[in-house]
């Protein structure tokens, strides 16, 4: 971020770029930075002047440093301010000649062919011997490149610009906005130090509870988690005389314990306490002692339980010859699913040529279930691979892996005829 110099090495380093084209395109012309006064008051006879005339905070960038403090006061972060800035480029000179029209035009050319302030220009004004007040900006390391742009600037807006300056003339003008600039203060931020060990917290009676670091499919770590998967759930201190785990709203004892490691089969939960999509999953040391207690718990973790289709049934079918079709499908499930939970059927055809697809909702659920309807509508006849999305949760497709096939690793099921 930048210092309290930004906006003035931004109008600088305008400056030094404009001077080193318009110098080039009319022969004496200058660039000047001050309250544009009648002839003779500070602007130039021949050049530019660039008057910072507002400064506005930049909407996108205003609450980015939230929160700045903590409740006693103390800082948690530097704060920042972000603004625009606007700036009135005038153009004065022979009007016979047409100066101010040609300075213009070399203004417009030299912004729009470069509009992001780079680095080099901002070191280079900083280095600069006019500009030797701006050498402890730090303009140039700030996230967030300075960008020029136009400003549409009506009559009537210009006209109250103008209005402000007692007995000025007005000049030819045109506005640019300079976007973004990031303040930061020097005030220097208290931080503790990071936690070193979870359980050393002294304010704890339980300093050896389990931690849970990631669960996955003993089939591998990007493996799906389906209802037949056997769960391994690796952390620390998992090893207890009463280690549980609990998952689906139920407790179960894993089949292999360590300290480092618990397996658990998930054929071992009855079907009924098992839901499609977002699973939390919690690792419990139970305690002798406290009959009452829920004993020890870890860290809850999140888990994605895929559902399987078991079974396609279709019914109520209508539309002949080349008519869209329309029919009710039930898909039979191998895991519950709520009524609070959003459910959709994918339909893609299995076609090589312009194959279409489908997206259907469930009709409404009054209790759990694992059959699910769905009412399909303005479907093409063909035969479709079919999908089902429970909270996110997609079921799996049938993969062909007989090479001598000719559908070799391409999705074979399951499928839905719709004739």
């Amino acid at each position: 971020m930048s210092n309290y110099l930004a906006i003035a090495t931004v109008t600088a380093s305008l400056q030094r770029t404009l001077q080193a084209a318009l110098q080039v395109d009319v022969d004496g012309a200058r660039v000047t930075t001050v309250q544009p006064n009648s002839l003779g008051g500070g602007t130039p006879e021949t050049g530019v002047n660039i008057y910072l005339y507002h400064a506005a905070p930049n909407p996108a960038w205003r609450n980015s440093d939230l929160r700045t403090r903590f409740a006693d006061g103390k800082f948690a972060k530097r704060p920042q301010a972000a603004l625009d800035l606007y700036y009135l480029i005038s153009c004065y000179g022979n009007e016979v000649e047409l100066e101010p029209q040609r300075l213009l035009g070399s203004v417009v050319r030299t912004l729009h062919a470069r509009p992001v302030l780079t680095r080099e220009a901002i070191y280079d004004t900083i280095a600069d011997s006019t500009f030797a007040f701006l050498t402890n900006s730090n303009l140039a390391e700030q996230v967030e490149t300075v960008k020029f742009m136009p400003v549409s600037l009506g009559v009537e807006e210009l006209s109250n610009i103008w209005s402000v300056f007692f007995q000025t003339p007005h000049a030819l003008s045109i506005a640019y906005q300079a976007s973004t600039i990031l303040i930061e203060s020097d005030d220097i931020p208290q931080r503790a130090l990071p936690v070193r060990d979870r359980s050393a917290f002294t304010g704890t009676p339980f300093r050896s509870a389990p931690v849970v670091d990631k669960v996955f499919s003993q089939e591998g770590i990007l493996a799906p988690i389906v209802a037949h998967s056997t769960l391994i759930i690796r952390g620390s201190r998992l090893k207890h005389e009463q280690t549980r785990v609990k998952i689906g709203g139920i407790e179960l004892t894993p089949s292999e314990i360590s300290d480092s490691a618990l397996y658990l089969p998930l054929a071992s939960i009855p079907p009924a306490s098992l839901r499609a999509g977002v699973q939390s999953l919690q690792v419990i040391h139970r305690l002798k002692e406290a009959n009452n207690h829920r004993g020890v718990e870890s860290n809850a973790i999140a888990l994605v339980l895929r559902p399987s289709i078991v079974e396609i049934a279709i019914a109520n079918l209508e539309g002949i010859e080349r008519e869209p079709r329309s029919a009710q499908v039930t898909l039979h499930i191998d895991l519950t699913v709520s009524p609070q939970q959003r459910v959709t059927l994918l339909l893609n055809e299995v076609s090589s040529s312009t194959p279409a697809a489908y997206l259907f909702d469930a009709t409404s659920r009054s209790q759990e279930t694992a059959s699910l309807i769905f009412n399909l509508y303005d479907v093409k006849p063909g035969e479709y691979l079919v999908r089902v999305q429970i909270d996110g949760a997609e079921s799996l497709l049938e993969v062909d892996l007989d090479p001598q096939s000719p559908t070799f690793e391409r999705y074979i099921g399951p499928t839905l005829t719709i004739p």
